[in-house]
């Protein structure tokens, strides 16, 4: 099959279309669940493909650190070694690498660190970064970047515009922005970075546009920024992408984000929020966030959401899964993240739908007047 992508259909600036790899299909916009180490914590690959997730995402830097890429790439590849079949996105590490603040070092020729679980000094490469996740048998491999935080100041946004723009160059000759690796074609994305600057978003742009990269992702958002300015970026920068590649939003977010980032043009998401936020009692539903553990839901008998129909909200009630956190039972951990992705999954499909009718920014409207906050913790 290869990697391509067909846009299909648009409606009031929202997209949808459709990522092929030599792993399978995937219709956007598309959530990937986070599986950091190679799992989606309280997951199955069998619970994945029910829900309907049709992209993972893994994280390079952990992968790397243990048990090592060498490893999984003498195993058959990441897909073998966890049992997921369908396609993979690695991200470059850069991210992870950069917060490890007392740990590393940065310089032109990449970023030294020292690994937290062992403490063993490791040296990432823009070169490296790329053949680390082609060892993984990624699908979708992020070029090396240099991602900031916020607040951050205009040299250090410019530092991250300069380092991200070589180092994508030199990702860029390893193997080339797409090349076949045991049997199946990868695809390299580049990352427009620039803080909260648009003159440097713009440089980003420029530069990164000109390596003809098939994907673009937009990162260095959602670190701290206000909303309105995350969304202002967001839109301005997706707008100067080219319709023909696949647009990702790194690390966003909430449903509400979601909505809004693809309202904008994104195709693509990720975000631990679901899963961390589930396995520790809170859920996320068609009205908000629900936390499990509040005293208001001992004796409920209703499921987390009466709109839902995963398996959780078919079969369990609102008290049973109360009880299984405040007993720390393992399955309550594992039903609530098997509801929060499921709708998660949902929502995109939601969103195709509406795109597919062209009444996106009607279906919008009417997500917004019914979505709330939710509870708070403790109520």
């Amino acid at each position: 099959m290869a990697f391509s992508f067909e846009l299909q259909h648009t409606s009031d600036g929202a997209r949808a279309g459709v990522l092929r790899t030599d792993h399978g299909e995937a219709l956007t916009p598309v959530f990937m669940p986070v599986g950091t180490q190679g799992a989606v914590k309280a997951m199955t690959p069998h619970m994945l493909r029910e829900i309907g997730a049709r992209v993972i995402l893994a994280n390079t830097y952990h992968l790397v650190v243990r048990p090592g890429s060498d490893l999984i790439a003498g195993l058959g590849g990441l897909h073998r070694f966890m049992g997921w079949q369908g396609p993979i996105l690695t991200d470059s590490g850069g991210f992870q690498i950069l917060s490890l603040a007392d740990l590393r070092k940065v310089s032109h020729e990449g970023i030294s660190f020292r690994s937290h679980v062992d403490g063993a000094l490791h040296l990432f490469t823009p070169e490296s970064a790329v053949e680390h996740q082609a060892a993984l048998g990624a699908d979708f491999i992020m070029s090396f970047d240099y991602c900031t935080g916020y607040p951050c100041e205009r040299k250090d946004a410019e530092k991250a515009v300069e380092l991200t723009s070589i180092w994508a160059r030199r990702g860029r000759t390893v193997y080339g922005a797409r090349f076949e690796m045991n049997g199946y074609e990868r695809a390299l994305f580049g990352i427009i970075q620039g803080s909260v600057y648009a003159d440097l978003r713009d440089r980003s742009l420029a530069d990164i546009l000109a390596l003809d990269f098939p994907g673009y992702a937009i990162g260095g958002l959602s670190v701290g920024e206000e909303q309105p300015r995350t969304w202002e970026i967001a839109a301005r920068t997706a707008a100067a992408l080219p319709a023909d590649r696949p647009r990702y939003l790194m690390g966003m977010g909430t449903p509400p984000d979601l909505v809004e980032g693809v309202a904008r043009g994104i195709d693509m998401f990720d975000c631990v929020m679901p899963t961390r936020n589930a396995r520790n009692g809170t859920v996320f539903t068609t009205r908000g966030k629900l936390v499990l553990k509040n005293a208001v839901h001992a004796k409920d008998p209703a499921p987390i959401d009466e709109e839902c129909a995963c398996y959780t909200c078919r079969n369990f009630s609102r008290s049973y899964l109360r009880h299984l956190f405040n007993a720390r039972e393992i399955l309550g951990p594992v039903l609530a993240t098997y509801h929060s992705l499921y709708y998660y999954c949902q929502l995109m499909r939601e969103m195709r739908a509406a795109i597919e009718r062209g009444e996106f920014s009607r279906w919008r409207a009417g997500f917004i007047d019914r979505y709330a906050p939710g509870e708070p913790n403790g109520a």
